[in-house]
């Protein structure tokens, strides 16, 4: 098992998360999706109030000519969002509402296609209506859901959790004994880890 922990916001979480399943299933490692929100830990750890991308130029110049190079060598389509990074507070919220009937991938790749690819606002409740009914949620029902205190607490859980887990950056995997591998670049040594030590899962 890896948890699969990202931002919404977080330019390299989009190539992450379109292949995370598709490499888990042929290493035969499960991977729980885990939303959370990069910008309280950045703020905490490096004294960031935005992204380091933009904070530093030279870093964010870099990043989208590297995010091109992945995501032509992917196949995956990118398009230089107007706004970066993107409020993924509510995307988040959702994406917690959709955890336990199983439509949170889907939905978060949605997400990062929306954001990514056709440049919209993800923090917007009408932009991401049509995207909950693209994978069968009842999108006024979900969004009331993404309002409630409990959805609410579960997100600022994750947050929490990520602290705990040392995490500094989106996206990140975790493996089943605690090692966090950071980075789109790092999914494949976190599944092979994954499938090494998967004996300490069930001992």
């Amino acid at each position: 098992m890896i948890e699969f922990w990202y931002e919404f916001g977080s330019s390299y979480s989009y190539p992450a998360a379109m292949r995370v399943e598709r490499l888990a299933d042929a290493a035969g490692v499960a991977v729980e999706w885990r939303p959370f929100l990069l910008g309280p830990l950045m703020h905490e750890q490096q004294g960031l109030n935005d992204s380091p991308f933009n904070a530093f130029p030279i870093k964010g110049d870099y990043m989208w000519r590297d995010l091109q190079r992945i995501c032509d060598q992917e196949g995956l389509p990118l398009v230089h969002p107007s706004q970066f990074p993107r409020n993924g507070l509510l995307a988040a919220r959702v994406a917690i509402c959709g955890l336990e009937d199983g439509w949170t991938p889907a939905f978060s790749r949605a997400v990062y296609q929306a954001n990514f690819v056709d440049d919209q606002d993800i923090s917007r409740a009408e932009v991401l209506a049509p995207l909950i009914a693209s994978v069968g949620a009842a999108p006024d029902a979900v969004l009331v859901a993404a309002a409630t205190d409990p959805v609410k607490t579960r997100l600022k859980d994750h947050v929490r959790q990520a602290q705990e887990r040392g995490l500094f950056g989106a996206p990140s995997f975790v493996t089943a004994d605690g090692e966090l591998f950071w980075g789109n670049d790092r999914l494949e040594q976190a599944l092979d880890w994954a499938v090494r030590h998967q004996d300490l899962e069930t001992a």
